[in-house]
């Protein structure tokens, strides 16, 4: 059982950055790829980014792409995002996930339900 828990949300104005961590702990870390998800008000949860269980591969959605940085610390079990160029459109809260099939896989999921864990989340909220 892998137990994963979201930090550094917060409210930051349009143009800025946040840098989200996870920390994962009860598994093997280098064994899943790992990803973000959100799920802004009155929407469907969406797939944000995922990074392989080597940290070599990445994916984005395309709204993110250029502005966000997935990246993973095998040694610390740890997932992090670098949001920078924030936009209210960003607004939502971000869950993170672990799944033991690949990073690619987990680019076509609709929400962190779909993996194998999934933390709580942490809201972003970005003001314009």
């Amino acid at each position: 059982q892998v137990q994963l828990v979201e930090s550094g949300g917060g409210l930051v104005q349009a143009g800025g950055s946040l840098r989200l961590s996870c920390a994962a702990s009860g598994g093997t870390f280098n064994s899943y790829a790992m990803g973000w998800f959100r799920q802004a008000p009155g929407k469907e949860r969406e797939f944000v980014a995922s990074i392989s269980w080597s940290g070599g591969t990445t994916y984005y959605e395309d709204s993110v792409k250029g502005r966000f940085t997935i990246s993973r610390d095998n040694g610390k079990n740890a997932v992090y995002l670098q949001m920078n160029s924030l936009k209210p459109e960003d607004t939502a809260v971000y869950y993170c996930a672990a799944d033991h099939t690949t990073a690619q896989r987990m680019k076509f999921m609709t929400s962190p339900y779909e993996s194998d864990y999934w933390g709580q989340g942490t809201q972003v909220t970005v003001s314009s």
